[in-house]
């Protein structure tokens, strides 16, 4: 099992991710989380808004802490439902709209990625790279996964 993303790891991430936000010409901010959301690394690339930073840091702390990505909270979290309300919760720090993606190896949430910048498509588009990138990572064997 991972202990913690290394740096270097949410480093490669965040350039995957980069490189995607670059091909879509919207600039973003990503964060990569340890897997109690704790923060690790984050980039806020040349014009990204500045209200992506917070949103970015929690969209990965909601799927580290939920261990789902964030649009799957979208509609349990609609009026009238079951989490309703879920977003005011955990001093503000829940998203329930996309762009956050927990990160597993060995079918464990060892950390989560969140971008913010764009359209909330825009936004899975580019965590989808660098969660592409740490599937590929750990298929690799580049990221040590301790067997306990």
């Amino acid at each position: 099992m991972v202990e913690s993303i290394p740096l270097a790891v949410a480093t490669q991430l965040i350039e995957a991710a980069e490189t995607k936000a670059d091909e879509i010409d919207n600039p973003m901010v990503i964060a990569v989380a340890n897997s109690e959301g704790n923060l690790i690394a984050q980039h806020r690339m040349d014009g990204a808004w500045l209200a992506s930073v917070n949103i970015s840091k929690n969209k990965a702390y909601t799927s580290a802490a939920l261990d789902m990505p964030t649009h799957a909270l979208a509609e349990a979290s609609a009026p009238g439902n079951s989490l309703y309300g879920l977003d005011t919760r955990d001093e503000g720090r829940m998203v329930v709209f996309g762009g956050g993606y927990p990160l597993e190896a060995d079918g464990e949430v060892v950390g989560a990625i969140g971008v913010s910048g764009g359209e909330v498509s825009q936004d899975q588009e580019v965590a989808e790279a660098g969660v592409d990138k740490w599937n590929q990572l750990v298929e690799d064997g580049a990221v040590e996964v301790r067997h306990d």
